[in-house]
């Protein structure tokens, strides 16, 4: 039987453009999904490789919620490198690995670059290899909201502030007088 491509799609998951996912034993992790992003990408600290080759790494960092301090290993035919370009079109080579993740209850293993994101809104970010031909995303549909993997920064309350008051006043004195 031929079923068309709506068929088939009936019977996908809807996610949205944040989820609550499992990782491992890792439970209600907030990650984003970008259908922008080709590969997905996980928070991981201490990275290194022994001198026997294996991959020695934990996920989250200190002061996470989440961070356990947990080693994860894998030997050499376990890993593998990737070139990932940014959003701002910077490359790195980051090691991939894959991890087991739970997303809207259906469990997958996806493929992973490990890389810091303790500067990022979300620990995880979910690309189109991961979505695609599993998932349909619904951008409208947040499942987490205002979530930070960064401290809260007052000064941005102070500019919102200001911002409000008058946002003509605020506009020359902080936009135009800037440059």
């Amino acid at each position: 039987m031929n079923m068309s491509k709506n068929n088939r799609d009936k019977d996908l998951p809807i996610i949205g453009s944040s989820e609550w996912v499992d990782i491992g034993k890792y439970r209600h992790v907030p990650a984003k999904t970008d259908t922008g992003a080709q590969s997905s990408t996980i928070w991981a600290s201490d990275i290194r490789v022994e001198k026997d080759g294996t991959l020695k790494f934990k996920l989250f960092d200190k002061g996470y919620y989440l961070y356990t301090g947990k080693v994860f290993k894998r030997v050499p035919q376990n890993y593998k490198v990737g070139i990932i370009r940014s959003s701002n079109g910077q490359e790195q080579i980051r090691y991939r690995v894959y991890l087991p993740v739970t997303i809207a209850g259906k469990k997958i293993s996806a493929l992973f670059s490990l890389a810091d994101r303790s500067k990022s809104k979300f620990p995880i970010l979910i690309g189109r290899r991961t979505i695609v031909g599993k998932f349909i995303v619904n951008p409208a549909i947040q499942n987490v909201r205002k979530i930070s993997v960064n401290t809260h920064n007052p000064a941005t309350d102070s500019l919102n502030q200001k911002l409000a008051k008058d946002p003509y006043k605020f506009h020359q004195e902080y936009v135009i007088n800037k440059k």
